[in-house]
């Protein structure tokens, strides 16, 4: 079956199965959130990437192989209004970024910083630290060695644009990460997994900077 990445709240998983890793979307909650479930093919080690709300779903998803990890994106509480109890259920040891870790009601394990690497398995991902939407956002990289590179951003970088700020500052501050840390680095073909929504990529996305610089947001 084709990924097409859409996926509605009380729908089922659709899953990217590329060579060395699952990677399972669901959308939860009232606000529509994206929780991804990364799975490694050689191990079958996994990670959850924000466990956003409904703990009984997410559960569901994850299974009885269980998770080692969950990465919380950023602070906002519709991004980890499930992770006390998916913890608990799972023993999964909790990473978030290092300035957003305080506004996160459970205890973050692993506190994470620009260019730290998470991995899932034999999988290894690459975190790049946001400022903007929050003092703390990261978005995950990988670099698929078989073909192209794909970004969970969390809220920081949607179809249309980037993340929700409320001053200029924080607007400019995005936007100059998004330049430098994804579109600067990583190629068109890069798939793009946000925290809410449709999947997108940097090819469609990257004409558009210019527009959102001048919009300002």
């Amino acid at each position: 079956m084709t990924y097409t990445g859409e996926v509605k709240v009380g729908g089922p998983a659709d899953v990217h199965e590329l060579a060395d890793l699952m990677i399972s979307k669901v959308a939860v909650g009232s606000m529509n959130n994206n929780a991804y479930l990364l799975r490694c093919r050689a191990t079958d080690e996994q990670l959850l990437i924000d466990a956003a709300a409904e703990a009984g779903t997410l559960l569901s998803l994850i299974g009885d192989d269980g998770i080692a990890s969950v990465v919380t994106t950023h602070r906002h509480g519709d991004h980890w209004g499930a992770l006390a109890e998916v913890v608990a259920a799972t023993g999964a040891r909790t990473l978030a970024g290092a300035d957003d870790a305080e506004g996160i009601p459970v205890t973050t394990d692993v506190l994470v910083a620009d260019g730290d690497t998470i991995t899932v398995g034999r999988v290894t991902l690459t975190a790049r630290h946001l400022v903007g939407h929050t003092p703390g956002s990261i978005a995950l990289i990988y670099d698929d060695p078989h073909g192209h590179p794909h970004v969970f951003t969390g809220d920081c970088l949607f179809p249309g644009g980037p993340g929700r700020t409320t001053q200029p500052a924080e607007f400019d501050s995005l936007m100059d990460g998004l330049e430098a840390k994804v579109f600067g680095v990583l190629p068109d073909e890069t798939w793009v997994y946000p925290g809410h929504g449709n999947d997108t990529t940097l090819g469609a996305e990257r004409p558009h900077l210019a527009e959102w610089r001048a919009r300002g947001w």
